[in-house]
């Protein structure tokens, strides 16, 4: 069964959460709510300000080794990643990743005057040289569930003197995460944290937070927000000087949700993802398709673009991808999505 059956009451086999997760019943009635609350004239979003230092804490928590400092708030991952790409000086050389997602390839390809360079993920520790200034990567890749190896890379961006960027978007809430392991961290929530659209979060080490500088800083950024409302002196000294103007109802939706998470814990939901997704990959090899082989909370299988029309005919919800179907197995999950869409696949094959 799935892990929280309280929160979630899909109608169909979602697998689908690579693209967009499904929202806990409770973070629906938090933000229900909220709105009811801002209806009646009894306090406009922003009442529900206390609680972006819990849910800048509270994602500090998924980074092993982050503190709430190092934490600041925006709305996108790109949006997040400009600075760091702001940074680096004309020519530099960025690493990016073969069929990276385009939330982190953009900022630094259309600077316009850096160096950016595409190799295979498997190469990409092996391609870190001395010119290189900076490698950015997603954990897990959106396209086909790759894991990216982060210590490995860790290593070869030291020993070259690289900084390090990784997109947690596919990953943080299902997969263990060391903050060490990079510099800069940025991850949008509404997919594997069942967040809102509207909510992405950065994480610096100060060090490298000292880098970089806020493109366009927002009132929120400053170091007392509400007294500097019309007087702005100084930007706040930790990485919160990059914190964007929240929606005040995402945070409320995004805060309920990573309570969820931290009650399963993501070892747990580690787990139930992964023994779901092996049980899958076993069940498409039986019907003679050929998955990527990994240990991975993705599935992608190539070779079974064609069955589409059925999977959708059968409710069973995933993506299209380069002529193949990914399918993503997360807490709400259970056996019986495995079998229904094992079904639907073997139909006809």
């Amino acid at each position: 069964m799935s892990l929280a059956p309280a929160e979630f009451a899909p109608e169909t086999a979602y697998l689908n959460t690579a693209s967009h997760g499904l929202p806990p019943a409770r973070a629906l009635a938090a933000l229900r709510e909220a709105q009811d609350r801002s209806a009646a004239g009894r306090g406009a979003p922003m009442v529900h300000d206390h609680l972006v230092p819990e849910l800048r804490a509270g994602f500090a928590r998924l980074l092993d080794g982050a503190a709430a400092t190092d934490i600041a708030l925006g709305a996108t991952v790109s949006a997040l990643i400009a600075p760091v790409a702001e940074a680096l000086p004309a020519g530099a050389e960025v690493l990016v990743a073969a069929g990276e997602f385009a939330s982190v390839t953009m900022p630094f390809l259309f600077r316009g005057d850096l160096a950016v360079r595409t190799v295979p993920l498997e190469r990409l520790a092996a391609e870190v040289r001395p010119e290189t200034a900076l490698v950015a990567v997603s954990v897990v890749q959106s396209a086909d569930g790759r894991i990216a190896d982060t210590a490995l890379l860790r290593e070869a961006t030291r020993a070259n003197g690289a900084r390090l960027l990784l997109d947690a978007t596919q990953a943080a809430g299902w997969l263990p995460l060391r903050f060490a392991e990079a510099d800069y961290w940025v991850c949008a929530s509404f997919k594997w944290l069942a967040g809102a659209r509207s909510v992405a979060f950065l994480a610096a080490t100060p060090e490298a937070t000292a880098a970089l500088r806020p493109i366009g800083p927002s009132w929120y950024a400053a170091e007392d927000r509400w007294a500097e409302l019309y007087n702005p002196v100084a930007l706040a000294a930790t990485t919160r000087r990059f914190d964007q103007t929240p929606d005040w109802l995402g945070v409320v939706f995004a805060s309920a949700a990573l309570e969820l998470f931290e009650e399963l814990t993501i070892d747990k939901i580690h787990a139930h993802n992964l023994g779901l997704a092996e049980r899958f990959r076993t069940g498409v090899r039986g019907l003679g398709y050929q998955p990527l082989e990994q240990a991975s909370a993705i599935v992608a299988v190539p070779d079974a673009g064609p069955a589409a029309d059925r999977l959708e005919q059968a409710a069973v919800i995933a993506s299209a991808r380069a002529g193949g179907l990914r399918f993503s197995f997360h807490l709400y999950n259970s056996d019986a999505d495995v079998d229904r869409a094992l079904a639907a696949l073997g139909e006809r094959r």
